[in-house]
C-alpha cells in the first residue's frame, strides 16, 4: 500500500504550496483535487506543474473528481461528457493513471435510469481506456443507487472492463449500508483506489463530509479495512481525504506532516524518521 494525501484536505491553499509543503512533510503522492488543479492552470501550464512535482519527486497518480456522469440527461448530460472527455486527455497528457467518478444518483429511479447507470459505465470506460486512464467508482453512502460496496462491485462486475474499478471511500462505506462482509467483493482486480478518514463524536446518520478527520482520530474500526487490503495484496494508493473546514484552515506544511504520521500509523508502516 501507497500512501497519499488529497489536497482536497488543503482547499484553501494553492496548489503549488500543496504540492512543496507536502513534500516536505515526506508525502510522495497527492492525490489531486480537479477544482484546485483548473486554478492553477488558469495561472500556469501543464509543463509548469510536471516540473514542479519533479523538483519535489511528488506523483500524481489519481485525481478526483468526475460527476454528473452516471443518470444526466440532455443539454447537461452533453455539456457533462464534454467535460469528461477534456479531462481524460488532460489526464494523459498529466500521467494521471486514475480518475474517481462520483456515484452521485439521485432518486427516484427506474428501469430506464438503471439501464443508462449501466449505459454510462460502460461507455465512460471505453472512452477511459483511449486515453490509458481507469475509472474509480466512488459509491456514496446516501445515493438511491450503489450507496454500498456490493452494489458498487456488482456494477464493476457487469461492465465487465479492465477499465473501471471501485473507489473506496470509508466515509461512505461507514455511513452508508454497507457491511463488514461485502470487504470480500474486493480484488486486486477491482480496487483502484482508497480513500481514508474517521468521524469522531457524530451519529452517522447525521455526519457529513465537513466532519471528516484524520484517520486514527475518531469511531470508525479501520482496522478491518486495512487488514484486508494486506490479505488482498492490494498494492496501490491510500489517500487521507478530508473536507472539514477547520482543518483548511491549517497550514499545508503542517497538516501534511499530521496527516502522513496518522495515515502510516493506520497502514502499520514506520514513519519516515523511523526508517532513517
Amino acid at each position: 500500500m501507497k500512501p497519499a494525501l488529497a489536497n482536497v484536505c488543503s482547499l484553501e491553499s494553492p496548489l503549488e504550496q500543496d504540492i512543496e509543503d507536502y513534500a516536505a512533510g515526506h508525502c510522495q503522492a497527492i492525490e489531486l483535487w480537479i477544482g484546485k488543479l483548473d486554478q492553477y492552470l488558469e495561472r500556469h501550464s501543464e509543463n509548469d506543474l510536471t516540473k514542479l512535482l519533479s523538483e519535489h519527486g511528488v506523483a500524481t497518480p489519481v485525481a478526483s473528481f468526475q460527476g454528473g456522469l452516471l443518470i444526466s440527461q440532455g443539454e447537461a448530460r452533453k455539456q457533462h461528457w464534454e467535460a469528461f472527455g477534456n479531462r481524460l486527455a488532460q489526464c494523459e497528457r498529466l500521467g494521471i493513471g486514475t480518475l474517481v467518478v462520483a456515484g452521485d444518483i439521485g432518486g427516484p429511479l427506474d428501469q430506464q435510469g438503471l439501464d443508462r447507470i449501466q449505459l454510462s459505465l460502460r461507455q465512460g470506460a471505453e472512452l477511459a481506456g483511449r486515453h490509458g486512464v481507469r475509472l474509480a467508482l466512488e459509491f456514496q453512502g446516501r445515493a438511491a443507487f450503489a450507496n454500498n460496496l456490493q452494489t458498487a462491485a456488482a456494477l464493476v462486475a457487469e461492465i465487465a472492463s479492465p477499465q473501471l474499478g471501485i473507489c473506496l471511500d470509508a466515509f461512505h462505506y461507514y455511513t452508508g449500508p454497507s457491511k463488514a462482509e461485502d470487504y470480500g467483493y474486493l480484488s486486486t482486480n477491482n480496487l483502484f483506489h482508497v480513500q481514508l478518514c474517521d468521524l469522531a463524536g457524530v451519529a452517522r446518520e447525521f455526519a457529513s463530509d465537513a466532519d471528516r478527520v484524520l484517520p486514527g482520530d475518531g469511531d470508525f474500526n479501520l482496522a478491518p479495512l486495512v487488514e484486508h487490503l494486506r490479505q488482498i495484496g492490494y498494492a496501490g494508493h491510500v489517500s487521507v481525504e478530508l473536507m472539514n473546514p477547520q482543518i483548511w484552515r491549517i497550514a499545508p506544511l503542517q497538516f501534511g506532516e499530521v496527516a502522513m504520521t496518522a495515515l502510516r500509523k493506520v497502514l502499520g508502516q514506520a514513519s519516515m524518521e523511523d526508517e532513517g
